[in-house]
C-alpha cells in the first residue's frame, strides 16, 4: 500500500489467517453482520460480558456461523480493529512528512494517535483485553505496530543524513521502541491513570525529540535554519 512516499504493507494482512477462518469477500452479507451485532455489543456491554449466541442471534445467524469466521471474541476483535488502520496510518504519514518542523509533526501524530484512541476507546480497550487473553491477538498487535517500524526508520536515516539528527543507535531499534512508547500512551489514555492527555503527549513528545534529535530545545529553530 502506498502512504506518502514510502509502501507499507497494512497490518490487515497480517491478520487474516488468525481472526478469520475463511478468506473474507466484500459480499459476505452474513460475516458483515456478524460483526456489526458484535461491535454493538462491544459498545453496550464490554468484552468480557459479550455472549456469542445473543451475538449470533442479533446478526440472525446461528451460534456456529459465529465460528466459522471467527475462532473466539478475541478474533472478531481484531477483527473490528480493522476500521483503525486507516486512522494510525494517517498519523504515521504525519511525523515522516517531508513538511513541517520536527516539533510539530511529533505533536501533530501524537495529537491524531489520541483522537484515534478516543474515537475508538471501546474498541481499544476490548483489544487490551483480548490482547491479555490470546497470544495470537498479542501477535497480531505486535505485527501491525512493527509494520510501521520502515517508514519510521526511514525518516530518521534521512534527519540523520541530512545533519538534522545526530548519530546513534539503528534507526530500527529507535523507531521500535518508540512506537512501543506509543502503544503505553495509548494504553494509558484508554484505561486512565494519574497522567491527563496533555501530559502524555507533552511527555511522550519529548522522549521522541530527544531520542531522535539528541535535544527537545531548539529543534524547530535548526529545522528552520537548516
Amino acid at each position: 500500500m502506498q502512504r506518502g512516499n514510502h509502501v507499507v504493507e497494512p497490518p490487515v494482512s497480517v491478520a487474516r489467517s488468525v481472526t478469520d477462518r475463511r478468506q473474507p469477500q466484500r459480499s459476505d452479507q452474513r460475516r458483515s453482520a456478524i460483526l456489526a451485532a458484535f461491535d454493538e455489543a462491544l459498545r453496550a456491554r464490554g468484552f468480557e460480558a459479550v455472549n456469542i449466541a445473543d451475538v449470533a442471534a442479533a446478526a440472525g445467524v446461528g451460534r456456529s456461523a459465529f465460528y466459522f469466521y471467527f475462532e473466539n471474541k478475541a478474533a472478531a476483535v481484531a477483527a473490528l480493529l480493522e476500521s483503525m488502520y486507516d486512522d494510525v496510518f494517517a498519523a504515521s504519514d504525519i511525523v515522516t512528512a517531508s513538511s513541517g518542523s520536527p516539533r510539530w509533526r511529533i505533536h501533530a501524530m501524537l495529537e491524531a494517535l489520541m483522537e484515534t484512541g478516543a474515537a475508538h476507546r471501546y474498541l481499544f480497550t476490548a483489544m487490551l483485553e483480548a490482547r491479555a487473553a490470546s497470544s495470537a491477538i498479542r501477535e497480531i498487535w505486535d505485527n501491525s505496530r512493527e509494520a510501521f517500524v520502515p517508514a519510521i526508520a526511514a525518516m530518521i536515516a534521512a534527519e540523520r543524513a541530512a545533519g538534522r539528527a545526530p548519530a546513534g543507535p539503528a534507526p530500527e531499534v529507535l523507531a521500535g521502541l518508540l512506537l512501543e512508547l506509543n502503544d503505553r500512551i495509548l494504553e494509558r489514555f484508554t484505561l486512565g491513570g494519574p497522567r491527563s492527555r496533555d501530559e502524555l503527549v507533552i511527555g511522550a513528545e519529548t522522549i521522541w525529540l530527544h531520542t531522535i534529535y539528541g535535544t527537545a530545545i531548539g529543534v524547530d529553530e535548526m529545522r528552520e535554519t537548516s
